[in-house]
């Protein structure tokens, strides 16, 4: 690693920092922003490509062992002082330590699919606009052993800034598959691998997920809270399941949907 002192964020290595009001715009130079100790940490720990870190020489201290030991690549350090960082937007967020890193090679759905041993447990997700929602799924299906998510052309990057805090920095364990045609990629999960399509999916039709699914591979969809899963994919699932609520309870948050719904997979699904 190469380390540096800087005295302001005026140099064009630090412009990524400078503009975390902007996260397309890192998305589109394939670039995934790490804020605050615990997902930076998540990060060095991980397989990504590092491109650089930012943080104060107490964390440099804190952090140096685990630094040296990554020796794939190269990348920079940028030590400031705390009243600098104190500059960037949400310092109670990111703590005065982020890091920058290649957002991982995207695969295509036949070679991650092929690369999972069978039965696999898969997510696709339809319409989730909202980077905090994602985020938060995202940790769900960590927590709950789902091989690969597979992320809707409707459906923002699970890699933006927001999305990447919310996980925790759980993102960085997880396989995401991003979809051009999501109706077309779970066709081709049912047809050629034989995959049980279930819908979360809060209507009338929907009937309690009860079967027991050991031994099948399965991708279970989920759809924004407003509008649900469109119809075309709709129309791929092999059926629609929804959560029993009480109290004239109609829905819930999507991600609050995805961990009770896992967890409930989980109970019938082989652990493994």
């Amino acid at each position: 690693m190469n380390v540096h002192s800087v005295p302001s964020l005026d140099c064009s290595s630090l412009a990524p920092y400078r503009t975390l009001r902007y996260p397309e715009d890192h998305r589109r130079q394939n670039m995934v922003v790490a804020e605050g100790e615990k997902v930076v940490r998540r990060l060095v720990e991980s397989e990504l490509e590092i491109i650089s870190l930012l943080l104060t020489r107490e964390w440099f201290e804190m952090y140096q062992p685990l630094l040296e030991r990554r020796k794939k690549t190269s990348f920079d350090v940028f030590l400031a002082e705390k009243n600098l960082l104190n500059t960037i937007v949400g310092f109670n967020l990111h703590q005065g330590i982020m890091a920058l890193a290649k957002i991982p090679q995207t695969f295509s759905l036949e070679e991650i699919t092929k690369q999972t041993p069978p039965p696999f447990l898969f997510v696709a997700l339809d319409g989730i606009a909202n980077a905090e929602n994602m985020g938060v799924i995202v940790r769900n299906c960590v927590a709950f052993g789902v091989d690969c998510i597979l992320v809707g052309e409707t459906s923002c990057s699970p890699y933006l800034r927001r999305a990447v805090r919310n996980s925790m920095g759980t993102i960085f364990k997880m396989r995401v598959v991003h979809s051009h045609n999501l109706t077309s990629d779970l066709q081709f999960l049912s047809n050629t691998f034989q995959t049980n399509v279930i819908a979360a999916h809060p209507q009338k039709d929907s009937i309690r997920l009860h079967k027991n699914l050991e031994g099948l591979n399965t991708c279970i969809v989920f759809g924004s809270e407003g509008d649900g899963i469109s119809k075309n994919v709709l129309d791929i699932c092999n059926e629609k399941i929804v959560i029993p609520m009480m109290n004239e309870t109609d829905s819930l948050n999507v991600a609050s949907a995805v961990a009770v719904i896992l967890w409930e997979i989980r109970q019938t699904f082989e652990t493994k």
